[in-house]
């Protein structure tokens, strides 16, 4: 029997003084059966550097040809497209060639450093794709605060991400490996 995905309510408020952005997302949150309560929480911290009105989460997992989050112009067209993890050198053409602006969000300690070593240089000629990395010590810490109703407060200034779940706060560092050149 086929397992289904566990839903999660969470109620995000993001402070982004960096891009002048202050606004609460009340959000339904399919969590797939193979997701981790880690890369569920990077999911919703990508979505907090990126919110944006239009900004919604695909299917993401359950598909190949889809991202993670997106964001779609009234038109239809790919303004954003976000990853999460060490896609494939492949997927990363194709969303390059599919969208205005890719975001690739990696985590994963030393396996997310030898995946960047292998596609690092295969990269270069895409002007339209940034690459951030998540330590694993701030994803880990992050996991421990998933539950199935949240309430998270994102704060962003200066490029420094404070989230607060309850009266915890997890402090993440971005660190950029390839930054967007337009």
């Amino acid at each position: 029997m086929a397992q289904k995905a566990t839903i999660y309510k969470v109620e995000l408020s993001v402070s982004d003084m960096d891009r002048h952005y202050y606004e609460t997302h009340n959000l339904t949150v399919a969590k797939h059966p193979s997701e981790t309560d880690e890369r569920l929480m990077v999911r919703i911290l990508s979505f907090a550097l990126n919110a944006h009105e239009k900004l919604e989460f695909s299917r993401g997992i359950s598909t190949d040809d889809e991202p993670d989050i997106w964001q779609k112009s009234l038109s239809g067209e790919l303004d954003l497209w976000v990853s999460l993890g060490l896609p494939s050198e492949k997927i990363v053409r194709q969303s390059c060639g599919k969208a205005k602006k890719v975001v690739v969000y990696c985590y994963g300690g030393r396996t997310a450093e030898m995946w960047w070593e292998k596609i690092q240089n295969k990269t270069t000629r895409f002007d339209n794709l940034q690459v951030i990395n998540f330590s694993e010590k701030d994803t880990s810490e992050l996991a421990l605060q998933a539950s199935r109703s949240m309430r998270l407060q994102v704060n962003i200034q200066d490029g420094d991400v404070m989230v607060s779940v309850d009266s915890s706060i997890v402090y993440v560092t971005q660190i950029k490996w390839k930054s967007v050149d337009h």
